[in-house]
């Protein structure tokens, strides 16, 4: 019997190799090419013979152009994070750790959905049984939740179109396999078939996709990253296992706004929208201490305020610069920026600077809050109470505006926060009630307003 022959393919891109080799020809990443089983050609000989005529064009005025109409889900958090619900016809990729809580999130919406709509879950990793324990733990009502435990894509696909459900969930995509192909299961082909089937079902059909993904040791969705470009939605389920809070974030939004995020509070029942997120990030100190600064963030559309905390300290041999949720690239330029335009010095010293709550922060409006976070603690004087910031800082030293800034103060003053250190530019045209505003434009003088500040 002849041995089956192997290429490499990369798990990022998705190209091919016909020998290993440390660098992916197609998108440059080290390390990623894997060996598979080279699948056989296509029997035809013309790359045409499957064309059947050409297809009808139209003009992009003859388009009638219409907002998506929504499925709720019934979680609140899960829509926000979705743009408003499922689209009829959408696929959806939901990633993270194991253990995070993604098939107990999608049983809860299922759930939700099976009361009204008909709706499918097939599980490739848990069987029946186990899926069943579950949703009694949980206590979810599953009179109406149609279940399907295989593996097989074309089995799937078959039920799928006989069933026609308006939602069904595919957990995990890595699972499946089809009989097509002869790589085994989570390999590069056949993620990438899977998806590509599954996909083209959904949007044949009208049926919603949620498919699960697995993620790598550095947290990015396993397989190709042709994967992500192939659905309409991808979401990564954020936190840490051994906290109980869980965030869920858009990094891709075909049907609504990416970067929103969802938060949820994992208890004995099942995953819990929080309502007031705010709260969760920001530490409940019993008195004012250096080194704590609070943030107004923008996440989406939803302003957040976010504890950032800084611990200067002596070092004793090489500096180290640490950040747990932010940047860290990012923080080593700030500090030459504090020590070039503000004359404060932390070249002997480590630095520490650690986001509340387990959230990650990717916009530069931070930068301001971040810088007089290490301030305070390097002085070892609090900042005052009841004070947000947030701002951009540039390598000349000045103080950029951040986007939406009328939505952040708003929000601060909602929570009860009375003072604000902003950018000149964010500073608004009429008084907001119940904050006071402090505009600055450079990094000096954002510091010499704090020693002014009681």
């Amino acid at each position: 019997m002849a041995k089956a022959k192997s290429i490499y393919s990369c798990t990022e891109c998705g190209a091919s190799a016909p020998k290993w080799q440390g660098q992916c020809p197609g998108c440059g990443v080290w390390n990623t090419l894997v060996e598979t089983v080279a699948e056989s050609a296509p029997a035809s000989n013309s790359r045409f013979a499957a064309l059947g005529g050409t297809a009808r064009i139209q003009t992009l005025s003859e388009i009638e152009a219409r907002e998506e109409d929504r499925l709720p889900t019934g979680i609140g958090e899960f829509d926000r994070a979705l743009g408003g619900g499922l689209v009829a016809g959408g696929v959806v990729l939901l990633g993270g750790d194991p253990g995070i809580g993604k098939s107990t999130l999608l049983l809860q919406a299922l759930a939700e959905l099976s009361a009204v709509h008909h709706v499918l879950y097939v599980s490739g990793e848990e069987s029946g049984q186990q899926i069943a324990m579950r949703a009694r733990r949980l206590a979810l009502d599953t009179k109406r939740l149609r279940l399907l435990a295989e593996i097989n894509l074309e089995k799937i696909l078959a039920t799928l179109q006989a069933e026609k459900p308006q939602v069904a969930v595919i957990d995990s995509i890595q699972t499946l396999w089809s009989e097509e192909l002869n790589s085994a299961p989570g390999s590069v082909a056949q993620v990438r078939e899977c998806a590509a089937q599954l996909t083209r079902l959904a949007k044949q059909t009208g049926i919603t996709v949620i498919l699960v993904g697995h993620v790598t040791k550095e947290g990015a969705l396993a397989g190709p990253r042709v994967l992500e470009h192939i659905v309409d939605t991808v979401l990564y389920f954020e936190g840490d296992t051994h906290s109980s809070f869980r965030l869920i974030r858009a990094v891709k939004n075909r049907y609504g706004a990416v970067n929103e995020i969802g938060v949820f509070a994992m208890t004995d029942k099942g995953l819990k929208g929080v309502n007031n997120p705010s709260a969760m990030f920001l530490s409940q100190h019993g008195q004012d201490v250096p080194g704590s600064c609070v943030l107004c963030t923008q996440e989406g559309t939803r302003p957040l305020l976010v504890e950032i905390q800084a611990l200067v300290d002596q070092s004793h041999g090489n500096p180290r610069r640490l950040t747990v949720g932010l940047d860290a690239q990012r923080l080593a330029m700030l500090l030459a920026v504090l020590h070039r335009h503000a004359g404060i010095v932390c070249f002997d010293q480590d630095v520490f600077v650690n986001a509340v709550g387990g959230v990650k922060i990717g916009e530069p409006a931070a930068d301001l809050a971040v810088l007089l976070s290490i301030v305070s603690s390097l002085k070892n004087k609090a900042l005052p109470t009841k004070l947000i910031v947030f701002g951009e800082v540039g390598l000349a030293g000045e103080i950029r505006p951040a986007p939406r800034g009328q939505e952040r103060l708003k929000e601060a003053a909602k929570l009860g926060f009375t003072r604000a250190l902003i950018p000149e530019a964010n500073k608004p045209k009429h008084a907001i009630a119940g904050i006071e505003v402090i505009a600055v434009r450079r990094v000096e003088e954002a510091v010499d307003r704090l020693r002014e500040l009681d």
